[in-house]
């Protein structure tokens, strides 16, 4: 009523309001501050609110609406005609909103700090749209985000650093595009994000992989890696690797089982199914079961890799003893997550080892077979011992070699001298037969030396066969000599002495 009166009053000129002419200006200016120009229009006209859900999908937008309502949760852009997210596409802060749909547009170009006003966003679509990069640290500020759709696009490079951040991302969806690169960074273990579960790279032109450094992966991260569907080489660790997976029964290898495809090396326009490649083209080995070695008294720790995380774990022993969590000896130890410890390793050990994983979804069984050798030394100290044993067989060789060489009979030099000392003995001999007297008392100066030689002409008794002397004859005549023959004392002056080379005759 006194706003009804002060407009007649003004409008009239007078004043029986009782109110000044100053007055009613200032309440003409209150009035354009009234709560019905503060409030703002809770939904876009072309959009549909139902609660905290914004849809503006198929609206032909060419921008986004401004007006958004902070309350916003999920808020749909898809089918629509966007072809840039810039920084300042919403004025408001939506700290409510998690999920954001922007697929079936034409987007080419994302800001870098697009997503700095969303930042508790897990759900981000940006699928079926034309972005051909992605920019160093181009998804920064989405620290909540777990689930990235990016397929459909054509995206043909990837910075290393470009999901750098998203610590609890655990679906990234890659597929169809032109990637040539697989994003090793994803799944290494010191790159890798943490919590990432899915990573679909499949439909790309990826022409290798890192087959090595994939075995090395946890189950889980396998039973969601989808590589099906790229233009990848044919070889036989790609082929193991695969249908291990498949054997293992992974998602990502059975599934897509008639997707596998690889070219041959040899012919680029060959393209074959994977899981023929043994039968028909190469001479493939097939998979065995989990093996390890050990020795004794060592130890060892198995993990019980399962598909998904958090299962329940049980290990059966070769002697069907079940180890459970919490029920430990001092040989045995189960921890916390999964992983089976022995110490102390014996030759009984040896063989089977079930881990049985049990889940709401699925059930997993996982062989693992052990071999313990009888030696304490681990595989180093084990080629170690054999290069020693070489060494010191060489030493032996060479030892023995010499001990032949020297120290053996000889039959050269030996001999020689042997006969060298029969001979001396013969010569003593005929000495003994020639010669009638030996020296005596040959201390002082009165000593001499009488050496006689007397040539004696052999008998018929003391000759042989043709004529030649006997041996035994001589010694008997010999002995008779020495028996009849008195010695005499040979004379110091005298020509017979040992330094005379005439003979006398007795």
């Amino acid at each position: 009523m006194w706003l009804i009166c002060l407009m007649e009053s003004y409008l009239t000129g007078g004043y029986h309001c009782g109110i000044s002419y100053l007055a009613v200006l200032l309440l003409v200016a209150l009035c354009n501050l009234c709560p019905m120009s503060v409030s703002a229009l809770n939904c876009h006209s072309d959009c549909i609110c139902a609660s905290n859900i914004v849809s503006c999908s198929k609206k032909e937008l060419g921008n986004i609406p401004n007006s958004l309502p902070e309350y916003t949760a999920v808020l749909d852009l898809s089918y629509n005609s966007l072809t840039r997210l810039r920084a300042e596409w919403t004025k408001v802060r939506l700290s409510r909103l998690h999920t954001l749909l922007l697929s079936h547009n034409g987007l080419f170009f994302t800001s870098e700090e697009a997503f700095t006003e969303v930042p508790h966003l897990k759900y981000l679509d940006l699928s079926s749209n034309k972005l051909k990069a992605l920019e160093e640290l181009h998804f920064q500020g989405l620290e909540e985000l777990e689930v990235l759709l990016l397929y459909n696009n054509q995206i043909s490079q990837i910075d290393r650093t470009a999901f750098e951040g998203l610590d609890m991302l655990k679906k990234l969806y890659l597929s169809q595009n032109l990637i040539t690169r697989f994003p090793q960074e994803l799944v290494k273990e010191n790159t890798r994000l943490s919590g990432l579960e899915l990573l679909d790279v499949s439909s790309n032109k990826i022409k290798s992989l890192p087959v090595q450094e994939l075995n090395d992966l946890p189950a889980y991260l396998k039973n969601g890696l989808y590589i099906h569907n790229n233009p990848l080489v044919c070889h036989c660790s790609l082929y193991l690797m695969v249908i291990q997976w498949h054997a293992r029964q992974f998602n990502s290898a059975v599934d897509f089982r008639n997707e596998f495809k690889c070219i041959l090396p040899l012919n680029h326009k060959v393209s074959i199914k994977l899981f023929e490649l043994q039968e028909d083209y190469m001479n493939c080995s097939t998979i065995i079961d989990s093996e390890v070695e050990a020795f004794l008294e060592g130890t060892l720790t198995f993990h019980c890799d399962t598909r998904l995380r958090n299962m329940t774990k049980v290990w059966v022993t070769p002697d069907n003893e079940t180890i459970q969590a919490g029920l430990n000896n001092q040989t045995l130890k189960m921890f916390p997550d999964g992983s089976l410890w022995l110490g102390n390793l014996r030759l009984e050990d040896s063989g089977t080892y079930t881990c049985l994983a049990t889940s709401s979804q699925f059930n997993e069984t996982i062989h693992v077979q052990l071999r313990v050798h009888n030696s304490t030394a681990s595989p180093t100290h084990e080629s170690l011992n054999t290069a020693y044993t070489t060494l010191v067989g060489c030493v032996a060789s060479v030892i023995l070699v010499l001990i032949y060489l020297y120290l053996t009979p000889c039959h050269c030099w030996c001999r020689s001298k042997a006969e060298m000392q029969k001979s001396q003995q013969e010569e003593s001999i005929h000495s003994s037969i020639l010669s009638a007297t030996s020296t005596h008392d040959l201390s002082g100066d009165k000593a001499a030396m009488d050496r006689r030689v007397a040539f004696i002409e052999p008998t018929k008794d003391m000759q042989g066969q043709n004529g030649k002397l006997k041996p035994n004859a001589v010694e008997e005549f010999e002995d008779k000599r020495l028996l009849t023959v008195p010695r005499k004392k040979s004379d110091c002056g005298s020509i017979g002495s040992v330094s005379s080379d005439s003979p006398i005759v007795v």
